[in-house]
């Protein structure tokens, strides 16, 4: 037996079958396996200048950041590369603004009862150079993204989920055993692990992006530059010049071309907030993301430029606990405990975030809808600097005496130099601790992080879909976004549990049981917790900013 609905009510049957997967016990999920087959059929139906909407050509620019790392959407993981690469390409599913996954190139998604297996069956489509899209293409990419020759950073985003692809990608597995099955050239077959009620939400998610096989495989070097970069999305790259813009224009390749407006996009890659707000404010930009430099913020709420919206992201700071004296849980605690959160977010951001007293930030539902996950968790630790310097004497450090510099680490932005020095002046006062500025670019800083080659150093997590589980699940023990050395069987084997539960309740404590272990031992150093903060120009209609971060130009217009 099967259902065959139409786009317009895929956000219920998604709301149907995570409610059927994860409210109803297990036996209750097996029984309803016996009944029911799921089948979802969707009908493919310059810098700087704005032009009118009569006019043949619309052009908008925006700043999405800093120069990307890479342009492979297997082998990034930061927002700046995740904005461009949403307008490049395109996954099985696209986002709406909704934030719930839609058909895009596959058209119609079989999803077995028991939530298992999904089959993707994909519409005509083609890359922007002209060669078909294939499944084929959509298998290389995620491969290529579990590959532990890749060393991949969200390779488990893929492997965590398919089957057989942890085991790959920790080499106790071969690749011909992974859950990926080309049927034919228009058709994928996936095989999950567990049931996975977000799975649709991950296949819109970069890292599940397809790249061209054959571009890929005659140039490992395809992603660095215009002349050879081939994508599959809204928009095609024209121009790249590093560190300085990226010029997008429309894929007249692209299935759903009729729906795009814009013929140019052009994203600067300005990572100076303060730059990229004088550019705003000058005219030569129409957007900017990332939000702007604190000291800006009065002003632009004040004129209505300022957009502040919420956000599902937390704002920390990393320990490497490979290293002494941050290998002691008291030292991190201490650390944690001595500064004062409100004190940051009134005197540097003055945008109203919540001090971080947890890992998790607000906005994803708990068990109960009508509940969220935070407010069910609530805080795992306070601020208490008695205590704080009770933990650091008990670490053999009494009043700061004996405990070396601590070096800051963070990438070039005003406001994270502002919240470092701000930290910097509290560990002193409050511990006795003196420590210092490192500051370095985007690129070199992200590599820093990676190979643990620092002290404690600045970061900010955004979630990928709407679940607790895209907080968690990056430390779990050589987690490719763990980046801190922390390790922790228990909540390893949390994490691993709540990956496979179908019991929305027990799944949910195991990820607050997880939780508490990681911010008790305090690998990382809650802060607090984001809101989204762009500047848009008022005649730039339709673009979507996502809670998670990520900026769709797909359905944008210019009306000016």
């Amino acid at each position: 037996m099967s259902n065959t609905i139409t786009i317009h009510a895929l956000k219920s049957v998604q709301e149907e079958r995570n409610e059927n997967m994860f409210r109803k016990n297990k036996l209750g999920v097996m029984i309803l396996a016996a009944t029911l087959m799921l089948s979802i059929t969707v009908t493919g139906c310059g810098t700087g200048g704005s032009t009118s909407t009569t006019s043949k050509e619309m052009k908008t620019s925006y700043n999405s950041g800093a120069e990307p790392k890479t342009l492979d959407p297997q082998m990034s993981n930061g927002i700046p590369e995740a904005i461009d690469e949403m307008n490049l390409f395109e996954g099985l599913t696209r986002l709406d603004k909704a934030s719930v996954a839609q058909p895009a190139i596959a058209e119609k998604i079989d999803v077995s009862a028991d939530g298992l297996k999904y089959t993707f069956h994909l519409r005509d489509s083609k890359f922007s150079n002209g060669d078909p899209l294939t499944a084929e293409d959509f298998k290389f990419a995620w491969m290529h993204a579990m590959d532990p020759a890749s060393a991949a950073e969200y390779a488990y985003q893929v492997s965590d989920y398919i089957k057989g692809g942890a085991a790959y990608n920790a080499k106790t597995g071969k690749a011909e055993d992974v859950g990926i099955k080309v049927i034919d050239p228009k058709t994928l077959e996936v095989t999950l692990e567990n049931p996975t009620p977000y799975f649709l939400e991950l296949t819109a998610f970069p890292t599940y992006y397809p790249v061209d096989k054959k571009v890929v495989e005659a140039n490992k070097d395809w992603n660095l530059k215009a002349e050879t970069f081939v994508s599959n999305g809204p928009f095609k790259m024209q121009s790249w010049a590093h560190n300085d813009k990226i010029v997008l224009v429309k894929n007249d390749n692209y299935w759903d071309a009729k729906s795009v407006k814009l013929t140019e996009l052009t994203l600067s890659l300005i990572e100076d907030r303060k730059a990229a707000v004088t550019a705003y404010e000058a005219g030569q930009i129409d957007g900017v993301d990332n939000g702007v430099p604190a000291d800006d913020n009065a002003r632009l709420l004040k004129s209505g430029d300022l957009k502040v919206v919420p956000q599902i992201g937390t704002y920390f700071y990393r320990f490497n606990v490979t290293k002494k004296p941050y290998d002691d849980p008291r030292v991190r605690q201490a650390l944690a405990m001595a500064i004062d959160r409100k004190k940051i977010v009134d005197t540097v951001n003055q945008t109203n975030e919540k001090s971080a007293f947890a890992f998790t930030p607000y906005g994803i539902h708990d068990a109960d809808p009508s509940k969220q996950f935070r407010d069910v968790g609530g805080d795992y630790f306070k601020e208490d600097l008695a205590k704080a310097k009770q933990l650091l004497a008990d670490a053999g450090f009494p009043d700061g005496k004996g405990f070396p510099e601590i070096k800051i680490l963070f990438n070039s932005d005003p406001n994270h130099e502002k919240v470092a020095t701000v930290i910097q002046d509290m560990w002193s006062k409050n511990l006795g601790i003196k420590s210092s500025l490192r500051v370095e670019e985007w690129k070199v800083y992200q590599e820093s992080e990676q190979k643990l080659n620092y002290d404690v150093a600045r970061a900010g997590w955004i979630g990928d879909y709407m679940d607790p589980m895209t907080f968690l699940d990056m430390f779990v023990t050589k987690g490719g976004n763990n980046q801190t050395g922390w390790s922790n069987p228990q909540y390893d084997t949390l994490i691993s549990g709540a990956k496979k539960n179908s019991d929305i309740k027990a799944r949910m404590q195991q990820l607050h049981d997880a939780e508490k272990i990681l911010v008790t031992e305090m690998p990382v150093l809650p802060i607090y917790y984001y809101n989204l903060k762009y500047t848009e120009k008022s005649y730039v209609k339709g673009v979507i900013h996502f809670p998670t971060g990520m900026v769709d130009f797909k359905t944008a217009t210019v009306e000016k």
